[in-house]
């Protein structure tokens, strides 16, 4: 398929163009996980627990959800200085 065909899918809406592509070794830059060992008191594990079973999701995903917010914060902060 030519660049300017799938151009004009995208610019008519046609098709999700998504479908033209082979997805399925895409990779996100600086995404691959790194295993990270950590040890929390126990009323920490307990309140993740608590705060895990109440939305829902993991421990870890808590932890990551967490750790990316403060983490964006941080680097938002920074780009203000």
């Amino acid at each position: 398929m030519k660049a300017s065909e799938l151009d004009k899918i995208f610019d008519d809406n046609q098709d999700d163009i998504l479908d033209y592509f082979d997805t399925s070794k895409i990779k996100m830059i600086n995404e691959e996980p790194k295993r990270v060992n950590i040890d929390f008191p126990l009323w920490m594990v307990q309140s993740l627990d608590k705060e895990a079973k109440h939305i829902g999701v993991s421990r870890q995903a808590v932890i990551k959800m967490w750790l990316a917010e403060k983490l964006k914060d941080l680097n938002s902060q920074a780009a203000c200085v």
